[in-house]
């Protein structure tokens, strides 16, 4: 079961008590069960493989499309996470033993795969001096080795601020360096309660002056307003995000942080529109988007 802090307990209980009767999920948040030979092959080779994806891990709305597509988005250093952020249903507590073997699993699965583009996410590990940087690192090398053409993103977490480890990535530097802020500064109490919006901010703009494209997404929907969207949109292009994704969050269980609205597809289309403005390379923001979505577009766009 989740565990909550009491940011976490006083927020949703405020949420609960305020917000409207939402009632049945409107048309645009229904998803396809996944299906199709293509969603086969990718479940039974993660299987074989002893693989993680956060596609599962976290029901990502759009498994079936990626899947059936051949595309995931690789989970690595395990399946269980130290952080009790209140939006997430990965498994929290206390991490297995690091697999070193993992980079190599990674690299013959995407190859097995076929992929153009590969997307490599993690748990956090902050048990670990580095948060584990180096397998990350390793994963990158191994599939430069084997799939030269191929394209990597990394969405990786803060570890703790150690520049350190951000120097054990640029060893083998990905294509696109993404980190999701998740929430407006106001909730981060509450919905990551083990990071800092300031750090995050730092830790985008530390790889974009390595050179690297860099990216960031959000939830909306989560109790934040549309003048605090606006404001970390800003914020994030001053720190040097390229490329930024809005999704509608859903509530994994009861125990977790509930939904405060369902925001419509015109506000979601306004965000879209603005953060154009702002000068982000791309931005994709509609109910459905998640970090990855459409993740091979952003490895190739211009600028």
């Amino acid at each position: 079961m989740q565990k909550i802090n009491k940011h976490q307990k006083d927020y949703k209980e405020q949420i609960e008590k305020d917000k409207p009767e939402l009632g049945r999920r409107p048309d645009w948040l229904k998803v396809r069960l996944p299906t199709g030979d293509n969603y086969n092959e990718v479940l039974n080779l993660m299987r074989k493989s002893s693989l993680n994806t956060v596609c599962e891990e976290a029901r990502c709305p759009n498994l079936s499309e990626c899947w059936s597509s051949k595309t995931a988005t690789f989970m690595i250093l395990g399946d269980t996470c130290t952080r009790s952020c209140g939006f997430c249903n990965v498994k929290m507590g206390i991490p297995n033993e690091l697999d070193l073997d993992e980079p190599r699993r990674v690299s013959e699965s995407a190859v097995n795969l076929g992929l153009k583009h590969v997307v490599i996410t993690s748990v956090n590990r902050d048990e670990l001096k580095d948060g584990g940087a180096k397998i990350f690192s390793e994963t990158i090398k191994l599939i430069n080795e084997k799939l030269p053409k191929t394209t990597i993103e990394i969405l990786i977490p803060d570890f703790k601020g150690v520049e350190n480890a951000y120097e054990i990535i640029m060893e083998n530097p990905p294509t696109v360096l993404n980190h999701n802020l998740e929430t407006v500064q106001r909730l981060y109490h509450a919905v990551r309660p083990q990071a800092e919006y300031q750090r995050s901010l730092d830790l985008i703009q530390w790889f974009k002056n390595k050179g690297l494209r860099t990216k960031s997404g959000i939830m909306v929907g989560i109790g934040e307003i549309k003048e605090e969207v606006i404001s970390i949109m800003h914020d994030l292009r001053k720190h040097g995000c390229d490329v930024m994704t809005i999704g509608q969050y859903l509530q994994p269980t009861k125990n977790h942080l509930p939904v405060d609205r369902y925001v419509t597809p015109e506000e979601f289309e306004y965000y879209k529109e603005e953060g154009l403005k702002l000068g982000f390379l791309a931005v994709e923001s509609s109910p459905l988007v998640r970090s990855s979505y459409h993740a091979e577009k952003h490895a190739n766009l211009n600028g």
